[in-house]
């Protein structure tokens, strides 16, 4: 699907964005590990996460969705699931394969987690390294790095003290979710803090679970986590593309409602204000473990930054949009230490200066980043590539917004891998 992007005078809404992915992964998942009904509210109902559901289901769970945002799971204990029937298909989605990951290495069964042409060639020994060494057994592809991956798991499944090579949730979660079905202590140390929603969902659901600095420990389960009503708060990464179109558009005001502000997913309002945004969180509450609030945006005069080291976990997936207000931003930001980008759903540090370079941007590609010079137009007048990657196609559209001319997007389907609704609000914001 190609569309087409025409340019907007301003933006002047409010909006509610669906529920986080991340968490919305999360839920499911430890939901089933859980004993009990676990009822979740504002469920984010993407392909990414139904990969999850189903494959949960294909192993034994009992999850139903009884609205596009409202899902039931049955839980059953985490010792009552089965061997599944056929090969388990994550197709796109990396949370689904590295998390199942940990919970398929402690089952005393044969699996095969598997996906499409994209996740075959993302790296999963970062995975497959910590959970081998508590125990599970694992055959990959190309010297044992990537799907389709085959899983031998094992009921001794052994604690262990894990210092991972880089900061990332999803092994660490892997672990963790492995460890609950360890006898004894885990610990999991980080070079730098990675968000923390698993931590917090699992402390919520009765894991025995402490975080200090960069460190988790875990204690494994003597009996099951119980099942409990969880709310999923709006996806601040989904957020943060309304934002930065409200930022960089003149004369604009946005509200956007029930958002996640998580301390481990602010970092884009952090980098977002030390470039001069104006961004305020309103009506900030606690919500089953997780802190949300309201975000009021205004357009803004942004200035260049460096952005590197320990703030790049912590913003990860928010570089592409982060791109885009660069490209407003006057003089140069810089982005750098962030090579992990090259192993996403497609190298975004690649797709991200090959599309900039075709609307007309001073944008020089390095290693392990890129440099913008920023406080240009964005030219318009061509057709850019998604490059099948979600958040490739929604940072172009919003640079489509300021654009002297439109700007054609193939591929445009696949934001419907995180964000269904994504065209919905974006038709909203403009007003039409």
């Amino acid at each position: 699907m190609k569309i087409e992007v025409t340019p907007t005078e301003n933006i002047n809404t409010e909006i509610t964005l669906p529920g986080d992915k991340s968490i919305s992964h999360r839920a499911l998942i430890i939901g089933s590990l859980a004993e009990g009904e676990t009822k979740i509210h504002n469920f984010l109902s993407s392909e990414d996460t139904l990969s999850t559901l189903n494959i949960l289901n294909s192993i034994g769970a009992n999850i139903k969705q009884i609205s596009e945002d409202e899902v039931i799971v049955e839980g059953k204990g985490k010792d009552n699931f089965i061997e599944p029937s056929n090969v388990l298909n994550a197709k796109n989605s990396g949370t689904t394969t590295r998390l199942m990951m940990g919970v398929l290495s402690a089952q005393n069964f044969y699996s095969v987690i598997t996906g499409d042409d994209s996740l075959r060639e993302r790296p999963m020994k970062r995975v497959i390294d910590p959970l081998s060494k508590m125990g599970g057994r694992f055959f990959a592809r190309k010297n044992g790095e990537f799907a389709p991956i085959t899983i031998l798991g094992t009921k001794d499944i052994s604690p262990i003290v894990y210092k991972t090579p880089v900061a990332s949730a999803q092994v660490k979660s892997a672990i963790l979710l492995a460890a609950l079905y360890a006898k004894g202590e885990t610990q999991v140390i980080e070079p730098a803090k990675s968000r923390d929603h698993t931590e917090r969902m699992l402390k919520y659901f009765g894991a025995n679970i402490t975080q200090k600095d960069t460190t988790v420990a875990i204690q494994g389960l003597t009996n099951n986590l119980k099942g409990r009503e969880f709310f999923v708060p709006g996806d601040i990464s989904s957020a943060s593309f309304f934002i930065v179109a409200a930022l960089i558009t003149k004369n604009s005001t946005l509200l956007i409602k029930n958002v996640g502000i998580n301390p481990t997913r602010t970092g884009i309002l952090s980098v977002l204000k030390m470039m001069g945004a104006d961004i305020k969180i309103i009506n900030e509450k606690t919500l089953t473990n997780e802190p949300v609030g309201d975000l009021l945006v205004k357009s803004s005069s942004l200035e260049g930054v460096e952005i590197k080291g320990e703030m790049i976990p912590l913003i990860i997936d928010e570089i592409p949009i982060l791109a885009i207000a660069a490209t407003q931003a006057k003089g140069k930001t810089t982005i750098k230490d962030a090579k992990e980008l090259r192993y996403k759903e497609t190298d975004r540090i690649r797709a991200i200066t090959s599309e900039l370079k075709k609307l007309g941007i001073d944008v020089l590609e390095k290693e392990d980043g890129f440099d913008i010079i920023g406080d240009q137009k964005i030219r318009g007048n061509c057709t850019c590539e998604s490059y099948n990657d979600h958040r490739i196609a929604m940072s172009l559209a919003i640079a489509g917004l300021i654009a002297d001319n439109p700007i054609e997007i193939d591929n445009f389907e696949c934001v419907n891998i995180s964000f269904p609704e994504f065209t919905e609000i974006f038709e909203k914001i403009r007003c039409i």
